[in-house]
């Protein structure tokens, strides 16, 4: 038998032993618990009434007494005691209530935070001698705690990689965004000129080119019948200059454009 063999029947040997502690002292122990919470209860049914009584009459007696025997001797002390040393006295008073109020707003919300911080630590703590009991009583096996370890390790890792990602996102953002705002200062609209529109589209050349041909073909025609019977040289004029107001009328679209 090899070490790891005796070692490994040690500690379920050792298991086993506790889970037949706890098998049989569970009962035993739920029992007193049961009994515990009983007799507190009636404790607390007998003895309530009783303390009661008991802390009323002592406040009424501690209020009888001072009232019949302290405050005569302190109204009698203070007549004696010199005007300064009563003013001193009771300004003391006030600065030590005032102290002890300061000190508790400054430690209250101290301590309620560290109870808040400390309670999840508390339930951590909790959960995780949950899930050790269980694993000793044999209910989740070390497969199951590895598996659940690398789901952690796998979602913390997933965790910071998204981060990472949104604060990369973030800074892209922003540089681009100075980027954006760098340049309009630097080239504002109204500094840039707009380009001269000298050049013609192939379309406008092509109207263009249209518009002279259809010129050229009156011109043609209008030559050929220079015989007698032809159009008058007036109706020659009117056609020429509807084609030229036609190309104008283009041109100015196109310059509007």
């Amino acid at each position: 038998m090899t070490r790891k063999e005796s070692v490994r029947l040690a500690a379920e040997s050792a298991r086993e032993s506790f889970l037949h502690a706890a098998e049989v002292v569970a009962p035993y122990a739920e029992s007193a618990k049961d009994a515990a919470v009983h007799y507190a209860q009636e404790a607390n049914e007998r003895l309530a009434p009783k303390v009661s009584s008991a802390a009323d009459a002592a406040a009424r007696q501690a209020r009888t007494t001072y009232g019949c025997h302290v405050q005569p001797r302190i109204r009698a002390a203070r007549t004696h005691v010199p005007p300064n040393v009563d003013r001193a006295a009771v300004n003391a008073v006030k600065q030590s209530r005032r102290a002890v109020r300061q000190a508790a707003d400054y430690t209250q919300p101290r301590i309620e935070s560290a109870l808040a911080a400390a309670q999840p630590v508390a339930e951590e703590l909790s959960s995780r001698s949950t899930a050790t009991l269980a694993a000793l009583r044999g209910q989740v096996s070390a497969k199951e705690v590895q598996k659940l370890v690398r789901k952690h390790e796998r979602r913390a890792r997933t965790g910071r990689l998204l981060k990472g990602a949104a604060l990369v996102g973030v800074l892209a953002g922003g540089a681009y965004a100075a980027w954006k705002w760098w340049d309009q200062q630097s080239n504002p609209d109204w500094l840039v000129e707009p380009p001269a529109a000298t050049e013609l589209s192939a379309r406008d050349e092509a109207a263009q080119g249209s518009f002279e041909d259809e010129l050229a073909v009156k011109e043609r025609e209008a030559g050929a019948e220079s015989d007698p019977g032809s159009l008058p040289s007036s109706a020659l004029e009117a056609e020429a200059e509807a084609a030229e107001a036609r190309i104008d009328a283009e041109d100015a679209k196109r310059k509007h454009r």
